[in-house]
Protein backbone atom coordinates (compact mmCIF):
# COMPACT_ATOMS: atom_id res chain seq x y z
CA UNK A 1 0.00 0.00 0.00
CA UNK A 2 3.28 2.26 0.79
CA UNK A 3 2.52 3.69 -3.63
CA UNK A 4 -0.76 4.18 -2.98
CA UNK A 5 -0.12 6.22 0.01
CA UNK A 6 2.41 8.27 -1.98
CA UNK A 7 -0.31 8.92 -5.09
CA UNK A 8 -2.82 9.72 -2.14
CA UNK A 9 -0.71 11.81 -0.31
CA UNK A 10 0.59 13.50 -3.51
CA UNK A 11 -2.34 14.44 -5.22
CA UNK A 12 -4.77 14.67 -2.36
CA UNK A 13 -5.95 18.15 -3.25
CA UNK A 14 -6.69 16.51 -7.15
CA UNK A 15 -8.48 13.58 -5.98
CA UNK A 16 -10.80 14.85 -2.93
CA UNK A 17 -13.56 15.16 -5.35
CA UNK A 18 -13.19 11.68 -6.66
CA UNK A 19 -12.76 10.45 -3.22
CA UNK A 20 -16.12 11.90 -2.43
CA UNK A 21 -17.81 10.45 -5.57
CA UNK A 22 -16.58 6.87 -4.69
CA UNK A 23 -17.21 6.89 -0.91
CA UNK A 24 -20.26 9.40 -1.05
CA UNK A 25 -20.47 8.94 2.81
CA UNK A 26 -17.57 10.48 3.19
CA UNK A 27 -18.48 14.44 4.39
CA UNK A 28 -16.12 17.79 2.72
CA UNK A 29 -14.71 18.03 6.57
CA UNK A 30 -13.65 14.63 6.32
CA UNK A 31 -12.02 14.94 3.47
CA UNK A 32 -10.49 18.51 4.59
CA UNK A 33 -9.00 16.64 7.74
CA UNK A 34 -7.67 13.66 5.89
CA UNK A 35 -4.88 15.39 4.06
CA UNK A 36 -4.18 12.09 1.60
CA UNK A 37 -3.65 10.37 4.64
CA UNK A 38 -4.01 6.34 3.89
CA UNK A 39 -4.54 5.18 7.77
CA UNK A 40 -6.94 8.11 8.13
CA UNK A 41 -8.70 6.82 5.34
CA UNK A 42 -9.35 3.44 6.23
CA UNK A 43 -10.42 4.87 9.83
CA UNK A 44 -13.18 7.08 7.88
CA UNK A 45 -14.28 4.35 5.69
CA UNK A 46 -14.57 1.77 8.45
CA UNK A 47 -16.80 4.27 10.42
CA UNK A 48 -18.53 5.01 7.80
CA UNK A 49 -19.29 1.82 5.91
CA UNK A 50 -18.86 -0.55 8.76
CA UNK A 51 -15.47 -2.06 7.20
CA UNK A 52 -12.93 -3.72 8.69
CA UNK A 53 -9.51 -2.72 8.25
CA UNK A 54 -8.13 -5.61 5.68
CA UNK A 55 -11.94 -4.50 3.49
CA UNK A 56 -11.20 -0.70 3.97
CA UNK A 57 -7.36 -1.13 2.52
CA UNK A 58 -8.86 -3.27 -0.27
CA UNK A 59 -10.91 -0.84 -1.41
CA UNK A 60 -8.63 1.73 -1.71
CA UNK A 61 -6.09 -0.59 -3.41
CA UNK A 62 -8.60 -1.05 -5.87
CA UNK A 63 -10.10 2.30 -6.39
CA UNK A 64 -5.78 3.62 -6.83
CA UNK A 65 -5.33 1.04 -8.97
CA UNK A 66 -8.32 1.58 -11.51
CA UNK A 67 -7.62 5.13 -11.12
CA UNK A 68 -4.15 4.47 -12.85
CA UNK A 69 -5.45 1.95 -15.52
CA UNK A 70 -8.33 4.11 -16.39
CA UNK A 71 -7.31 5.62 -20.46
CA UNK A 72 -6.35 9.78 -19.99
CA UNK A 73 -8.66 12.12 -20.90
CA UNK A 74 -5.60 14.10 -23.23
Amino acid sequence: MDANRDILQGKWHELQGQVKQKWGKLTDDDTQRLSGKTEELVGVLQRRYGYGKAQAEIEINNWVRSRDTAPSKN
